[in-house]
């Protein structure tokens, strides 16, 4: 088979499910009054920057995704790659339900702890078969940092919830 040929199917993949993600992370996230009205940080970015950040972040996230699937030496490596790119997606939608759709930034921080890990398991088990699909992650881990300081911020200053 030739190298063109072996990029398809992780490509399509890959490309399709970070479609998916972020289709449906779009779909939940509700940028009206609710989330107007709660006061932000100073540093908080425009609201226009984010799905430009997101679509930098999942078309890096798929290059990763293809990179370390690719370098996958077994079946098992491949799958357990594929479980954790699933669980992070799961993750990321997750967040945006509770935080926008559910309204509760504070049961959010708590989760985007967890998409936190996940990240740094994609980050750790990746980059023992592919150091460029490590370094892809990179951003996205800086993103979500930055995303539950941002977070975090939310619930100091206009907590408590529920």
């Amino acid at each position: 088979m030739s190298m063109s040929k072996t990029w398809i199917l992780p490509a399509v993949v890959a490309a399709i499910a970070a479609a998916i993600v972020a289709v449906l992370g779009a779909t939940i996230t509700d940028l009206g009054p609710w989330y107007q009205s709660l006061e932000k940080p100073g540093w908080n970015p425009p609201d226009v920057l984010f799905p430009v950040g997101w679509t930098i972040i999942f078309a890096l996230n798929t290059a990763a995704i293809v990179s370390a699937w690719r370098a996958a030496p077994t079946p098992k490596v491949s799958d357990t790659i594929i479980g954790l790119f699933a669980l992070n997606a799961f993750l990321n939608i997750t967040w945006s339900m509770i935080f926008f759709r559910i309204q509760r930034p504070d049961w959010a921080f708590i989760e985007v702890l967890l998409l936190w890990l996940s990240i740094v398991a994609l980050v750790v088990y990746c980059g023992r078969y592919s150091k460029p699909a490590a370094l892809l992650f990179l951003p996205y881990l800086l993103w979500v940092t930055f995303a539950a300081a941002l977070n975090w911020a939310v619930v100091d200053l206009n907590g408590p919830f529920g």
